[in-house]
């Protein structure tokens, strides 16, 4: 009960964001589970400034069922009082009234730079307070420090110092649905379409949805088109035309300007491609659409983990901490000062305001910087300066993932981009043995960003057991480099063709794999391709069986998900619906666990949330199956609660790719097939290339923060290969957070609270992943 004595207010404001109401809970049940009060304030600043009614202390099922709901539950409004002085003395004596001296703020820079201001003038509000006889000298005393900490709800992703800001994903899930269901239409009529996407000051959105859909042109207010655009725009639309396609989809950002500073309207262009190509053109402008409808499995989970956070770092504040921000760096919660943030993001405007552009993108940090020169690359075909003596060939093993299509894609491109000859193989090891090989060109791979499952077609079939007819082929068509995209097989195939090397000189070439598998089980790798979209197919299934539950009062679900013996799918699946628990392989659990649940369960019956959700993963346990758990359930739930099976099964492979899988397979195609291009210069010796040192074939992956290479013999000693898992999994410290969140309990000694780290122009620089 670390946290007893203390009493802790949560407000959302600003403009809301999918992913916000999963905050509030996460900081409402943390604040309950170390023992302090938690009140919810209605109405943002507003109902801080008003109170009464407003400021409503919360207990654990205050916050129940809305982890799926955009928006945000309570309420926000901008307001006027607050920014006054005479607002802020009424929101201090609001506060004191209650005892609180700890307010997390959930809203973008404007809302958290409000907070910082009150934070500083809190004593002498306080003395105020006391000269004006409103509250007495040791009440002063006993309230005599605020405590502030931030989480950045925006969907526009611009807030400098966070890789990704609350309601950005679910934004971007928003707009690829559109564009999806806008690409079919205009296929039909030969259209062009103009989108116009939010983004006032910042081209994030429009950048990735247009490197994510393979946009022909791109607007966005940090890079302004160079004087002259409109010929090369019209020229560029017209000679796709000419190739055959049937579509044309230009992205803008509502910001855009030209070099001058002046708007660029989706009018405008519109007009534009009308009087110079005569082409069938419309306009649709996105608006609210896209902060609107339920967050997406990542802005849940990132909720989640920023609101639990955000109460350790209320409890551990001392006088000298500054107000902070909590914000995602890779994969781990850090904590930043808030105000070094928020100076960091006025410098990008002011840079945008001095036409340093160049300056502008890389304060935008890193990860901006490479979408931006990817898409520059991948958008528009450039002769390669010369034909290179290089030919890859990719293929796709295992089962299908969702991205693999992307992945394939960028590689082909960016293949060509190097003057490489580029083949690609169907059907994986066995379609690379009976010789299914043929070159492709840039425009061969149009068109497919956004198809689920495998274009190329994949099977599991490994190399052991059609060598010599590999090695015939690897020999026929000259291959030196291979780009293998898939899961555990890719991975397991390429290890063994290194281990022929040794029979087959032929084998001694650069190979490089690409993780995709819904079980992100691969080695060397925080991320496989794929699982992104598996999680939120998942995640949807599980809303609509929890809404089916709550129409039937004491109904409990146990749904099986896919992931072989690996249980990320389950966990953070179960995190993101907020499951009352999530059976994995990697967590062992007995008789007494499963007992211990079931207890928790009919407890959880006799209060008005009268529904359970229980996950399983598939090979969680060899003897307690899916059968087993909903016999034991059942028996022990009768007259208390009856109980379901769901079982998800191959719908959690299909489906269209989500953005963020359409983003991190075209930036690991490019990243994998660069990386070939520079070792196969390394072993180029005598118009040959020979290739056997362990770093000529890698596994590519996030690791926390940086893309690593992984030489696959190093990947061996850090296997399973009984159950195809890694040793160490970075997510199995999520499990705690579902746990707690679930209202086990556990102790606080396991939790790692986020270290406080700084936001400066070198920082920024630092690649912070995808």
């Amino acid at each position: 009960m670390a946290g007893a004595g203390m009493a802790i207010a949560v407000l959302t404001s600003g403009g809301d964001a999918q992913g916000m109401n999963a905050a509030v809970r996460a900081v409402t049940r943390m604040g309950i589970y170390v023992g302090a009060k938690v009140f919810l304030i209605y109405e943002g600043y507003e109902g801080l400034v008003e109170g009464g009614d407003n400021i409503k202390q919360a207990n654990w099922l205050s916050v129940s069922n809305i982890i799926q709901l955009g928006g945000t539950v309570i309420g926000s409004a901008r307001c006027k009082a607050f920014t006054t002085r005479a607002g802020r003395l009424r929101a201090a004596r609001n506060l004191v009234e209650h005892g609180i001296t700890n307010l997390c703020v959930i809203g973008g820079d404007g809302s958290l730079t409000g907070a910082d201001i009150f934070r500083s003038e809190w004593g002498g509000l306080l003395e105020e307070l006391v000269q004006d006889g409103q509250i007495s000298e040791e009440v002063a005393q006993e309230n005599c420090r605020l405590n502030i900490v931030g989480l950045v709800g925006s969907i526009d992703n611009d807030f400098c110092g966070t890789d990704m800001t609350i309601g950005t994903d679910s934004a971007l899930h928003r707009i690829m649905e559109v564009i999806d269901a806008i690409t079919t239409t205009a296929q039909s009529h030969q259209r062009t379409f103009v989108l116009e996407v939010m983004g006032r000051h910042c081209g994030y959105l429009a950048l990735v949805s247009g490197l994510a859909s393979g946009a022909d042109w791109l607007f966005i207010p940090e890079s302004p088109p160079e004087d002259g655009w409109e010929d090369l725009m019209c020229e560029r639309l017209g000679e796709t035309r000419s190739r055959g396609s049937r579509l044309n989809i230009i992205i803008i950002a509502e910001g855009a300007i030209d070099r001058s500073g002046k708007p660029i309207s989706s009018n405008y262009v519109k007009d534009l491609v009308v009087q110079r190509l005569g082409f069938d053109t419309r306009v649709t402008v996105l608006g609210h659409v896209q902060r609107g409808g339920t967050p997406s499995a990542f802005d849940r989970v990132l909720s989640s983990k920023m609101g639990m956070e955000a109460v350790m770092a209320l409890l551990e504040a001392t006088p000298d901490t500054p107000a902070c921000v909590v914000s995602l760096s890779g994969n781990q919660s850090v904590r930043l000062p808030l105000m070094e943030c928020v100076q960091v993001t006025k410098d990008v405007q002011k840079a945008m305001d001095e036409k340093r552009f160049e300056e502008a993108i890389q304060l935008r940090g890193r990860s901006f910087e490479n979408n931006w020169n990817i898409y520059k690359l991948l958008a528009h075909q450039k002769p390669a300066q010369e034909k290179s003596p290089f030919s890859l060939a990719i293929l796709n093993v295992g089962a299908p993932a969702a991205g693999m299509n992307a992945a394939v894609r960028s590689a082909v491109r960016i293949g060509i981009c190097q003057g490489h000859t580029v083949y690609v193989v169907s059907d994986g090891f066995e379609g690379l043995s009976k010789g299914q090989i043929r070159e492709v060109g840039w425009h061969d791979v149009a068109g497919w960003l956004g198809r689920g499952g495998s274009m190329l077609g994949t099977k599991r079939t490994l190399p052991k057991t059609c060598m010599e007819k590999i090695v015939e082929n690897v020999r026929k068509f000259n291959v030196q480099g291979l780009l293998v995209i898939g899961g555990f097989e890719a991975y397991e195939g390429v290890l063994q063709l290194v281990e022929a090397r040794g029979q087959y000189e032929e084998l001694c070439i650069i190979m490089c794999v690409i993780p995709a598998t819904i079980s992100n089980n691969v080695p060397g790798t925080d991320f496989s391709l794929g699982s992104d979209t598996a999680v939120n197919a998942a995640m949807e299934s599980c809303d609509r069986i929890k809404q089916s539950a709550s129409g039937t009062k004491r109904r409990v679900f146990i749904v099986e998900t896919m992931g072989g013996y690996c249980g990320y799918l389950s966990t953070v699946t179960g995190i993101a619906v907020g499951a009352d628990a999530a059976y994995v392989y990697e967590d062992p659990f007995t008789i007494h666990d499963l007992k211990a649940n079931v207890e928790h369960l009919t407890d959880k019956m006799k209060t008005d949330i009268q529904r359970g959700l229980v996950l399983r993963n598939e090979k969680c346990h060899e003897h307690y199956t899916t059968e087993f758990l909903y016999n034991l359930y059942s028996s022990e739930g009768k007259g208390i609660f009856d109980c379901r099976i769901n079982v998800l099964g191959h719908l959690q492979q299909g489906g269209a790719p989500t953005p963020f899988d359409r983003n991190y397979g075209t930036k690991l195609g490019v990243k994998a097939v660069l990386w070939m291009s520079e070792k196969l210069q390394e072993v180029y010796r005598q118009g040959r290339v020979f290739a056997n040192s362990g770093d000529s074939a890698c596994v590519i992956g996030l690791r926390k923060k940086v893309v690593a290479f992984s030489p696959v013999t190093e990947l061996k000693k850090v296997t399973d290969f009984e159950h195809r898992l890694p040793q160490e999994q970075w997510w199995l410290n999520l499990r705690l957070m579902l746990k707690m969140l679930a209202n086990y309990q556990i102790s606080l000694t396991e939790y790692i609270s986020g270290k406080m780290e700084h936001v400066t122009r070198r920082t920024l620089s630092i690649e912070k992943g995808f």
